[in-house]
Formats: structure tokens, sequence, C-alpha cells
């Protein structure tokens, strides 16, 4: 036995209590320290190398040391190590090589024994061996009891483990940028995360890539669909003295619970109070529910995936972190990018070359809306590659499902009539229409009318109000809309004035007052048109020259004030009471223009159809919009005057004049207005105001015209009958029908009747006075009358007047039904108000 020289007792002692040999016999502990010498080793310095055999056994007196262990398949697996630890006492015993590489985190102070020294312990102390045989069963049943809960644990997990994320966020638009900024910054911490957006937009995959973004990427991640989860949630949480849960062994990694809309509803609150407290509670096993159960620590991240917004806000207010993904539809700017991400992915997959697709067939991906989003255009990509046999690049043809319901039968005339094209991008439409035309000629009609004789036969100027510009403003309105306004002179003298007085004072105008504007505008056209109806009834406007002038004068006037204020068309857009009236029948127009909305939203970024802007490229030089609406936006011809600005400033092409199914709009995109119902059915009660005399004579009643308070009185309740019949018919529609339609609705069906009905009134003015106008024109410069003129037979303008009315009729029957979508049986009291309104209209204008 070799001799022991003698040792400090206090070094035993901090042997025996402060280290890690504190399992070993007294007579052990006392030899290695008998044996061991004090070293100093500097930082950063390397103790021993793994894989090595190490030469001396060392205990850490002071200081810190890192040992870590290269890993082929990831990174080394690294642990600091403290005062106390003993390093190779298992090594030194078994003749292994050292398992760690040890370097020196700071300067250290070390026990160190030699092997040569430590061996001698080893063959004198049989205690020593037979310690660390018996850490080295405990070790291998730790590792056994290891590898079988890890195996346990890996057979839970395998039929839900996501195994990487499948692709990145491709594009780059704004909302592709603020996308990646969004899972950069939840892949920081370990908060909940609510990821909501529309079906097909990959959402699990954003729960990936925060997942593999974040520091736990090497710990698993799983996906379940909460529709398949079951009832108990035994699945979830695991049963108490049995199997454990999905969050169990799921330990620090990332569990996407897909869709939990669909969660079961008993669920829920286990779910807020896991993500509240980060506990769960066990499923009690059955035959066990005396026994205590005792919460659970959940480590795992919870990502939770849905299309529905009900339960959002609740979820957030938990401490979640909302990230709302954006439909396709929003990000057609990225549409190419996608495109071309996917058909390198098909093209990989099938191994061959990658495909091409034509600009036209791009412009119509971008026009779609996708309501199924990234799924639905993958699917498309992978069916119109199938259609198109070797090389050929995918062309419009093959895209057929692609089409936006709103450009369905479309014909766009611009690319049909290239003539049209490029006269409405001239200088001609309309600024020199306007300018040199229709400016002079209003002035000229306002003066005849206030200094020219003031009786029909005799002024010129009732000749062309009342005789050309009713009649033919009435026809023009189921072809070309709302085209008067874009040569209107009302608000042309009122753009003169803004220039001329921009120049003069400069200055900046005034923003419109949209929120109130949009509120009150239409009820402020709608009472001034009631006016001018009481005008024209009570002072008999038709046929005195000088208040028609005064009538023309007043809107101008409107007009010019509203410029002198505010920027812009104001009065056209929201005061006018003859642009309201244009914009509701404007509705009925068989043309439209409308924008490529995926043109504009991927191609344009300055605007100019808008905004305004100097030229660019094809776009020329324009001051924008001027009602300030945006082509690709355009849902409603109430909202477009036909300046065609945004033709001209456009350089993508994008602008487009459809022909299109005649008042498509009712059933399709529009959006019902109150103050546009009642302008409705006050142009229709206009037409029994225009026909005051022969209603009367049809409800055989007398009314003395020539009391002022009596004839007002009248009056006021004939505009007011034809919102009360409607309204009638309405409340018994009301009564048969269990789920009746909103009047404010419905109420448009009557609008193809109004139209028709005041045609057919203004339809004998046009046949027969306006052919007058060259005697007329003579009257009133005094000249003779005797000069040709042109006069209808009255069976020829009853015929019209009559096969007006049945198509109103007709066209009104067609509306309604297609707005309501319902049958006959439960709209027939509306049918049979547009049937009794169309024979009354009958006796009262071509039975007159």
């Amino acid at each position: 036995m070799s001799e022991v020289k003698s040792v400090d007792p206090n070094q035993v002692l901090w042997f025996k209590e402060r280290s890690a040999l504190t399992d070993l016999p007294e007579a052990v502990i006392i030899a290695i320290a008998a044996k061991a010498r004090l070293i100093r080793v500097q930082e950063n310095r390397r103790l021993v190398l793994e894989e090595t055999r190490p030469k001396s056994l060392y205990i850490l007196y002071q200081g810190r040391l890192e040992q870590y262990r290269t890993s082929r398949v990831g990174p080394a697996q690294a642990s600091s190590l403290l005062p106390g630890a003993v390093l190779h006492l298992l090594e030194l015993v078994v003749n292994q090589p050292a398992q760690y590489t040890v370097i020196t985190l700071t300067q250290s102070s070390l026990w160190e024994v030699t092997r040569e020294d430590f061996q001698g312990i080893v063959a004198e102390h049989a205690a020593l061996t037979q310690h660390v045989s018996q850490q080295l069963a405990a070790n291998l049943a730790a590792v056994s009891s290891q590898l079988a809960f890890e195996q346990e644990r890996q057979n839970i997990l395998r039929p839900y483990r996501v195994p990487r994320a499948k692709r990145g966020i491709v594009g780059n638009s704004r909302y592709a940028k603020r996308l990646r900024q969004d899972i950069r910054d939840a892949s920081r911490n370990r908060n909940p995360i609510i990821i909501l957006g529309e079906p097909g937009l990959e959402k699990d995959n954003i729960a990936a890539l925060i997942h593999f973004s974040s520091p736990f990427r090497r710990s698993p991640i799983i996906k379940v669909a909460c529709k398949n989860l079951q009832a108990s949630g035994a699945e979830l949480w695991g049963r108490w003295g049995g199997k454990p849960g999905l969050l169990a062994a799921l330990e620090e990694g990332t569990l996407i619970l897909n869709n939990i809309q669909d969660l079961p509803p008993k669920l829920w609150p286990q779910l807020k109070h896991l993500l509240e407290t980060q506990r769960f509670l066990p499923i009690q096993r059955s035959g066990s529910a005396n026994q205590p159960r005792v919460p659970q620590e959940s480590k795992a991240r919870l990502i939770l995936v849905t299309e529905s917004e009900a339960e959002v806000a609740e979820l957030t207010a938990l401490g979640g972190h909302l990230i709302k993904v954006p439909p396709l539809r929003v990000r057609k700017s990225d549409i190419e990018a996608q495109v071309t991400y996917y058909l390198s992915l098909i093209a990989q997959t099938r191994g061959t070359p990658r495909r091409s697709i034509t600009p036209a067939a791009l412009r119509r991906l971008q026009a779609y809306r996708w309501p199924q989003n990234l799924r639905e255009l993958a699917s498309l990509l992978e069916r119109a590659i199938a259609q198109v046999p070797g090389k050929e690049a995918l062309s419009e043809e093959v895209f057929w499902p692609a089409e936006v319901p709103s450009h369905r039968f479309r014909l766009n005339l611009l690319e049909v009539y290239p003539w049209l094209r490029n006269f409405l991008r001239s200088d001609w439409w309309p600024t020199r229409l306007n300018y040199g035309f229709t400016l002079l000629f209003f002035a000229f009609v306002v003066a005849i009318l206030f200094l020219g004789p003031q009786d029909r036969l005799h002024n010129v100027g009732l000749t062309l109000f009342w005789a050309w510009w009713w009649p033919i403003i009435l026809v023009g309105f189921p072809f070309v809309g709302r085209l008067w306004c874009a040569v209107c002179p009302f608000m042309i003298y009122g753009e003169l004035l803004q220039i001329l007085s921009l120049k003069i004072w400069p200055r900046q105008l005034q923003r419109w007052p949209r929120e109130l504007a949009d509120r009150w505008g239409g009820w402020f056209l709608w009472g001034l048109f009631a006016l001018i109806f009481l005008w024209e009834e009570l002072w008999d406007l038709p046929n005195t020259a000088y208040l028609s002038s005064w009538l023309l004068l007043l809107i101008t006037g409107g007009a010019i004030v509203c410029s002198l204020i505010f920027e812009r068309r104001f009065w056209c857009r929201y005061l006018c009471p003859i642009g309201g009236m244009n914009g509701l029948y404007a509705k009925l127009s068989m043309t439209e223009l409308r924008a490529k909305q995926g043109t504009c939203a991927a191609e344009c970024s300055t605007y100019q159809c808008y905004k305004g802007g100097p030229a660019n490229g094809e776009g020329q030089q324009t001051q924008g919009c001027p009602l300030y609406s945006h082509p690709a936006q355009l849902e409603d011809n109430r909202d477009c005057v036909l300046c065609m600005t945004c033709l001209k400033a456009c350089p993508h092409r994008s602008v487009e004049v459809n022909l299109r199914p005649p008042a498509i709009e009712l059933w399709t995109s529009h959006q019902p207005r109150s103050s546009e119902v009642a302008l409705l059915l006050l142009l229709l009660g206009g037409v029994f105001l225009h026909r005051l005399p022969e209603l009367e004579q049809v409800l055989g009643l007398s009314f003395p015209q020539d009391h002022l308070g009596v004839h007002a009185g009248v009056a006021l309740a004939v505009l007011g009958l034809a919102t009360a019949i409607p309204g009638a018919l309405h409340g018994l529609y009301h009564l048969l029908h269990p789920d009746p339609q909103p009047f404010l609705k419905l109420a448009y069906g009557y609008l193809p009747l109004t139209l028709g009905a005041t045609l057919a009134h203004y339809l004998y003015l046009g046949l027969t006075e306006a052919g007058q106008i060259l005697p007329v024109a003579s009257a009133t410069f005094g000249g003779p009358m005797a000069l040709p003129m042109w006069s209808a037979h009255p069976a020829v303008i009853a015929f019209l007047q009559g096969t007006t009315l049945v198509f109103a009729l007709l066209a009104s029957l067609v509306v309604l039904k297609k707005i309501a979508r319902q049958t006959w049986g439960s709209l027939w009291p509306h049918a049979l108000g547009l049937l009794g309104l169309t024979g009354v209209f009958w006796q009262i204008i071509v039975g007159s």
C-alpha cells in the first residue's frame, strides 16, 4: 500500500461538501485529496479534447468552465461547469476517451490528480470501482428510461409532425414585406399567436415559418386539425395516470391548432385557461374519479389558425399576437412572382422545363378575385399546363375560370374600335367641345331666353330646352349613361371661373367634406329637385322663357360657388339636382367605364387617373378625376361623368369603356341609398305632376289652378302619390312574405318605368315642337314663320309612347325579379303595382 501524505482537513471537507465527490467513501476522498495539487489555468484554454484519453482528473475549485460535444447533424451541445464539478472520473476508471471538450471561460483554479496517481487510487480502493459501476448502472437505467420515454413521445407526435416549412413568403409588395416582418417579430418570443386569414392562404405554412425562424427550431412542431379533436380533449391534455397528451409530449415545441373555429365547444374554457396560465389539467380516466389531479405546466408554444374573426378579439386579449394574412386579391402586384414560383415548382416536380405565361394571361390572372387564394392559383396553373402540350407559353384561353364576375358579358369598345379610343384621348373630348362650342352656345341660349319673346311659339331657347334637350338626354341614358355631364355647361362655367380665380387670387381650395356630403348631399339635391318641380308647375316654366333662364342660371350659380370654394367638381358629385337624376338613370345604361383591377393593383403606383400628375409614358398630364373616383373601384355608373380623364392619364391601358347588359349593376354590385330611392320616387311623382290636368280628368276631379296655395298643395300631394303607392305595396308584400327584401333594395325595380314614363311624356314635345325649330328660330329674331317644319302624326306619337311604356314595364319587371331573387308568387304585390302604374300612365300620357 502506498504511503499517504498528510492532507489539509479543510480540503477534505471541501471535497466532501462542495464537490461532486460527496457520494464517495471518506477514505477515497482523502486519498484523492492527498494526490491533488492546485493549478491555475488562464481563460479560453482547452483542458481536454473530446475523443482523446484524459491525462488527469480535475476538480474545479474557482472559475467557470464550459464543456461541449460537436454534432454532425446539429449545433454543438454545450453546458457550463461551476465550482465543485468533477471531470473525467468515469473515463479514468473505465479507461475510456473523454466525451466532451472542456475549455476555461474565466481564469480558473483546479485540483488536478494525474492519471498515474488516480489509477493507483483505483487499485487500492475497490469501493471506487464499485461506486463507478453503480453510477454506470444508474446512468444506463436513466438512458433506457429516457429512450423509452423519447420513443413513446415520438410515437405520440409522429402523426402530427410538420417536417419543414413548404415555402417562404413570395412577392415584394408592401403586404408581403409586412407579413415577413410579422413573422420575424413573432419568432422572437414565445407568446401565443393567432393567424387570421381567408381559405387557401397557407396559414399553417406561416406558422411553420415562425417556428423554424425561432431559437427553438430544433424542437418538434406539430399541426392538429381542431375539427378532428375528441370532445374530451384527451389527445391534447392526456389522461391522468395514463398516456400523456400532445402538450406533454411536445415539451418546448410548437403546437399549431388549425381552424380553431372548429374546436369542440367543451375545449374552449380549457384552451383559454392554458393561454392565461400556461397550465393544463389532464383528463380524468374512468374509474379514477377520486384521484386528485395536479395541473401540468406546458412549455409548448401555441399558434392558433383561424378563418373567422369571431374569437380573435378574445384570444388576442389573452396575450396573443395577431397576424392578419392579406388575401391574394389585394396583393395583385405579387401575382406575377407567385405564378413564376409555382411554374418553377411544377417544372421541378415533373422534371420538365419551366413554362412561360403570356402578358395577356397574366393580366387575366391579376383581374381575378381569387376566392380560394393561393390554393386556387396553384390548381389553376397545374390545370393550364395539362391543357397546353409541349413548351408553348400559357395563354389567356387556358385560364377560363379566372374571370371576374363583374366583368362577365362585357365588351371593351376601346379595343374593338381603336378610333374611339383615339378620339376620347384627344383634346376634342371634351375640352375643345366644351370651350369651343358648349360655353358659347349655352350663353346664347340663356341670352335668348332673357331677351327674346317669352312664349313657346316665338322663343327658340324654350324649344331647345324643353323639346330638344329633355327628350335627347332621356333617350341617351340607356345607351351612354351620364355622358351629358361631360359636356354640361353648368360645370364648364364653374371650372372656368375656378381657374381664373386661382390665377387672380392664388389659394388652396378646400377639400371635400366627404362624410357630411355622403350623408346629406343626396337629400340636398332631392330637395332642390322637388323645388324645381314645384316651380315648374306653379309658375309654368316650360312656357315662360325668362323663368327657364333663371332655372339654368341658378344651377350654374351653384356650380360656380362650389367651384370657388372646393376643389374639382364637388357640385357635380353631391349637390347638382340634374346630376343626381343623371346618376340615377345612368344605372340603366348598357355602357360603363371601368378599369382592370389587376392591372391597376399590380402595375400602377402613381394613381394619376385619380390624383392627377405629369405625363408618364402613354399617360397624359391631367388634374385627376374631377369626381374623385378611381376607375378600378367603380361599381356604379352614378359616380362617373365619362369625361375620360382617367383614360387619358392611364399609362397602362387599364381603363375600359364596356358594352354590358343594361342595368346589370342593380342586381350585382349595387348598394342602395335612401336618398337615391327618395329621388327615384320623386321623379316618378314628377310624371304625374307633368300630367296633372290629365290626371284630374282620369280621377274626375278639378282643382283651381289660379289659387297658389291650393295649387301648391295639390302638387305636393301628387308628388307624394308616387311614394305612397310603392310604400303601400311593399307593406302588403311584407305581410305576405316571411323573409322580405328591404324596400330600399326593391324600389330600384321601379327605375326603368320611371325613366320610360318620363320619356313618354317628353316624346310628344320631341316629335312635335322639336320639328318647328326653324320657324320658331326665325320668329325669335323677328323673321317670318313660313319655314319648313316637321311633326309626327298623333298616331305615331301615341304608338311610340305606348311602346316606350310597355318596354319600361317589362324592364322593371325583369329588374325587380333580378334584384329580389324571389319567385313571382312572393313579388306579386310589386308586380301588380308596376302594372297598375303603367295603366295609369297609359291613360294620362297615351290616351290624352
